[in-house]
C-alpha cells in the first residue's frame, strides 16, 4: 500500500489516505464477526482511541510500524533497548546509515511519522522491565516483534497476571511474532483463555545454558568449555573489562581458552562458529521472512482491533527452508503451565540424585528454559546462584543427595534472573 506524501488525495482516483482499508470496514463481509459495527463507529475506534504497543524495533518491528501506520493505527507506541548498527540496515529499512549509533525506537518513530501522516509514534529506549502494569494497561493491544526468549516470557507472564476477571479491560491481547533464517511464527495470544508463550517452550529450539558448576567443575560438551572461558575466566584475566562479542579479537581469546579447556578433559568441537554460536546466540536474518511475519502479525492486530474477520486460533507457521510452506493450529494450554495453569510442577527422580543433577536437569529441560536456577523451600535455602556469600554458604549442598534435604512429595520454588516468574515443583522419588 502507497501512500501520497502529503496524506491527501491524487488526482489518479485516490479517494484518501486510508481508501483500501475503509472497503473493509464500511461493509460486513463472510467472515465478520458478529459484534462488528461497519462505518465510521470502526473507523474512529481504529484511528482515534485504538491504543497499540510494539515491542521491538529490530527486522520485525520495523516492518510491524510500518504494516500499522499504513493499516489505519494511529496511537503507536514502540519499546526497544537497542541503538542502529551498521549491520541492521541491510533489512531494518527505517534506518539510513547517519542514524547508526542512535536508539532504535526513536529513529524508526520519527521515520514513520514523517512518511504517513496524521500518526503519532511514541518511542520509549530502554527495556520493557523499565515499564510497570499500569504502563502496559494502557494498550488495547501488544505485538512482539522480539529476538529475546526472556524478554518474551516476561511480557507474556506480566501480561498473564494483569487480567482481573472482575474487569474485562485488564486482557491484553498479545501477538507475536519470530523469525529464524527461512522460518517464522505468529500466534495470537489471549491471556489466561489461550495457551501463553510458556506453554510452547518445548517447541524452541535447545538453549545454550549450562549450570555454573557443571562447566567449573565437570566440563562435557564443547559448549561447557566455551561458557566456562566467557562466564568465568574472562572476569577472572580481565576484571571489570566488558566482553564484546563483535570484537573478533574477544571472540579469539574465547576460543583459545575454551580450546585449552577442552584439551585438558579430552573434548572434541570447539571451533570459532560454535563459540560464537554460543556467546551471541547468532541466528540469521531474512528480510523477506521478517516481511510475512510482520504482515501476519498486523493482520491479526487489524482483525482484532476491528472485529472485521476471525482472527488467529491460534498458531501460524512459515516454512520457507524448501519451497514455501505454511499452516496453522491451535496450541493447547499446558494444565501444568507455572503462568497461565496455576499448577505445581510434579518431578520425578531418582534418589540417588544431588542437588547438582537436579539443577543440571532443570537447565536441559525444553518445557523450563531456566538458566542458573536458585533452590529454596518454604524453611530451608537448597543453592542460591547469587550473592556470592549466600552462594558459597549453599555450595556444600550441590553434592548432597536431594533426599536428604527434601521430603518425598516435598515442594520447592526455584528462581533465577532469567525467570520472570517463581516456579512451584514438587519432588517424587523412585
Amino acid at each position: 500500500m502507497s501512500v501520497a506524501v502529503n496524506g491527501n488525495a491524487s488526482s489518479s482516483g485516490w479517494q484518501g489516505q486510508y481508501y483500501h482499508i475503509d472497503q473493509v470496514l464500511d461493509r460486513p463481509g463472510p467472515r465478520t464477526d458478529p459484534s462488528f459495527l461497519a462505518g465510521d463507529g470502526v473507523k474512529d475506534f481504529l484511528r482515534n482511541q485504538c491504543k497499540i504497543l510494539v515491542i521491538g524495533a529490530g527486522g520485525l518491528g520495523c516492518e510491524i510500524l510500518a504494516n500499522l501506520a499504513l493499516s489505519g493505527f494511529k496511537d503507536i507506541h514502540v519499546i526497544d533497548m537497542d541503538t542502529i548498527d551498521i549491520s541492521n540496515l541491510n533489512r531494518q529499512f527505517l534506518f539510513r546509515p547517519k542514524d547508526v549509533g542512535n536508539p532504535k525506537a526513536t529513529v524508526a518513530a520519527e521515520f514513520v511519522m514523517n512518511r504517513v501522516p496524521g500518526v503519532k509514534v511514541t518511542p520509549y529506549y530502554g527495556k520493557i522491565q523499565d515499564k510497570d502494569e499500569d504502563y502496559y494497561m494502557q494498550f488495547n493491544l501488544v505485538i512482539c516483534g522480539l529476538d529475546s526468549v526472556e524478554a518474551r516470557r516476561w511480557i507474556n507472564a506480566t501480561l498473564v497476571n494483569m487480567v482481573d476477571p472482575e474487569n474485562p479491560e485488564s486482557l491484553k491481547p498479545l501477538i507475536d511474532g519470530g523469525t529464524e533464517g527461512f522460518k517464522g511464527q505468529a500466534r495470537v495470544i489471549l491471556p489466561t483463555i489461550t495457551s501463553c508463550y510458556e506453554c510452547s517452550l518445548d517447541m524452541l529450539n535447545k538453549q545454550t545454558a549450562f549450570p555454573i558448576c557443571t562447566i567449573a567443575n565437570t566440563p562435557r560438551l564443547p559448549e561447557h568449555c566455551i561458557e566456562w572461558a566467557s562466564v568465568l575466566e574472562w572476569p577472572r584475566v580481565f576484571k571489570d573489562k566488558k566482553m564484546d562479542t563483535d570484537d573478533p579479537e574477544h571472540i579469539n581469546w574465547l576460543y583459545n581458552t575454551a580450546s585449552k579447556r577442552a584439551k585438558e578433559f579430552n573434548i572434541e568441537g570447539v571451533t570459532w562458529s560454535l563459540t560464537q554460536g554460543v556467546v551471541k546466540n547468532i541466528i540469521p536474518a531474512i528480510a523477506s521472512t521478517n516481511a510475512i511475519i510482520a504482515a501476519s502479525c498486523c493482520n491479526e492486530a487489524f482483525k482484532i482491533a476491528t472485529s472485521s474477520a476471525a482472527y488467529l486460533n491460534n498458531y501460524f507457521m512459515l516454512i520457507g527452508t524448501e519451497g514455501v510452506y505454511s499452516y496453522t493450529f491451535e496450541h493447547e494450554k499446558r494444565d501444568d503451565c507455572p503462568v497461565c495453569g496455576g499448577q505445581t510442577m510434579d518431578i520425578t527422580i531418582s534418589r540417588d540424585w544431588t542437588v547438582d543433577r537436579l539443577i543440571e536437569m532443570l537447565v536441559e529441560r525444553q518445557d523450563i528454559q531456566i538458566k542458573k536456577p536458585s533452590l529454596s523451600t518454604p524453611t530451608k535455602q537448597i543453592y542460591f546462584q547469587a550473592p556470592p556469600q549466600l552462594e558459597e554458604a549453599t555450595r556444600p549442598n550441590l553434592e548432597k543427595k536431594l533426599s536428604e534435604l527434601v521430603d518425598d512429595g516435598g515442594e520447592m520454588t526455584v528462581t533465577a534472573t532469567s525467570l520472570p516468574f517463581s516456579l512451584s515443583i514438587r519432588v517424587k522419588y523412585t
